[in-house]
This record gives C-alpha cells, sequence and structure tokens, in this order.
C-alpha cells in the first residue's frame, strides 16, 4: 500500500468530532462501528445511523419492515429488535432489511462531525481497508476521531484503532496489533467477561470486535433527503 502524505490529526470524543476536518473517521469499536461492518456482510439492505431514538422510532411509521438497533449505557433500547451487540444480532432477521442504528457515542460522532468534508465509520475490523481508502482518494487532511466511552471518556480501543490507522497511513504497521486487540480484554474489553454483565456484554462481542482487518470494506457516511446512510465500498 502506498504511503498517505497528507495531514493525520487525532481528536477524541464528541468534542474533537465537532473539531475535524477533512476526510474524517469517526472511530467506535466497541461496538457500533464494528457492528455496522458485521451488519453488512449479514446482507442489510441498508444501514441508517441516527442520533436520537425518537429518530429512530419514527422509521417504524415510514418502513414497517425496518430493524432497530441500538443501545443507551450498553443496554438494548426498549422497543429495539436488537441491542449494540454483533453476536446476538441474527443474520437472517437483517439480511435485505434496512437497518436503523442508533447508540450513544458512534453515530454521536457523526451527527456532530459537521465539519467534515467525508465521514467514514472506523474500527479495527476494518482498519487496513480504511487506510487503503484514504490512501487512494489523498486527501489534503485526515482526522482520525476516537469517540471513546459515550463521547466524553477516552477508551483504549478507540485510541488503540486511531494510532493503528495512522500507523497504515504513514507505511509503518503495527507489528503487534493482534495482541494488542487482544489484550483489550484487560481494560476496557473486561466488560465482555463479566458474568454479571453477560446481559449488556456478551462475550461473543470481543473477538467479533478485536480481530483487524477481517472486512475490505469502508462504510462512508453520505446524506440523502432522509437523513444518513452508511454506503458500503469495497476497496
Amino acid at each position: 500500500m502506498d504511503i498517505y502524505s497528507g495531514n493525520i490529526k487525532i481528536f477524541d470524543l464528541i468534542d474533537g468530532a465537532r473539531e475535524a476536518r477533512g476526510l474524517t473517521v469517526i472511530i467506535d469499536v466497541f461496538r457500533a462501528f464494528t457492528l455496522e461492518c458485521w451488519l453488512s456482510s449479514f446482507g442489510a439492505a441498508e444501514i441508517r445511523p441516527v442520533g436520537a431514538i425518537e429518530e429512530a422510532l419514527s422509521w417504524r411509521e415510514r418502513d414497517a419492515s425496518a430493524v432497530l438497533i441500538g443501545e443507551r449505557g450498553g443496554a438494548k433500547i426498549e422497543g429495539f429488535d436488537f441491542g449494540n451487540s454483533p453476536s446476538t444480532v441474527a443474520p437472517e432477521a437483517v439480511k435485505g432489511r434496512r437497518v436503523i442504528h442508533t447508540t450513544s457515542s458512534g453515530t454521536q460522532g457523526i451527527v456532530n462531525a459537521s465539519g467534515a468534508s467525508e465521514i467514514l465509520t472506523g474500527a479495527l475490523v476494518n482498519a487496513k481497508a480504511i487506510a487503503k481508502y484514504i490512501t487512494e482518494r489523498a486527501p489534503e487532511q485526515v482526522s482520525l476521531v476516537a469517540m471513546g466511552n459515550a463521547g466524553v471518556k477516552p477508551t483504549p480501543e478507540d485510541s488503540l484503532c486511531a494510532e493503528y490507522i495512522k500507523s497504515l497511513l504513514l507505511g509503518s504497521p503495527m507489528e503487534d496489533i493482534e495482541q494488542k486487540a487482544d489484550e483489550l480484554r484487560l481494560s476496557e474489553g473486561a466488560k465482555f467477561f463479566d458474568p454479571a454483565k453477560q446481559h449488556i456484554f456478551p462475550q461473543g462481542d470481543f473477538a467479533m470486535c478485536v480481530k483487524p482487518d477481517i472486512f475490505d470494506f469502508v462504510l462512508r457516511v453520505e446524506k440523502d433527503e432522509a437523513g444518513y446512510v452508511s454506503k458500503r465500498i469495497n476497496v
């Protein structure tokens, strides 16, 4: 892969999303944008990230077949079909259907990144594809936004993902990325191994979130008359 020669800045949290300029990657490893990659691989016809619960619920009036997925405080929102959990979403339930997705961190980054010229969602599972896409597009400015916990507290998995994407862009990829990703089980990822939290953070989610570079596509966030939509682009 070629080396990116433009300017790279790493930002944090919702405030960072507001500061972001140029091609902006909104990163949420645990779990929003990892989940959106899995939803695309499951064959979802369309993925629409929204900020507000009310906006998500309003889609039921426009499309009775829409699948509502989301969380607040990590837990599934009442009345939604699934929580923000890749291991508990049934692939057959989303295949060929529109998914409406709201979270307390990742999707909030999208709606706050008003200064971005282009937005990609970011996760470890497609980090290499993101770096390749950026290098091919060659924008002058790249902003990598680690969204953290609820957009207000930094987390190691999102910071790691930002640093990994930066290393790929600079042509010096982290050689120990798989080890560092697995070691997240000792910090923010510990919740996926807590027996008391399995109803919110099932253990199966951890492995689906931390394996780097298993998808060769990016999700570019576009806006149409109905709101935001995550468009899959193979790279």
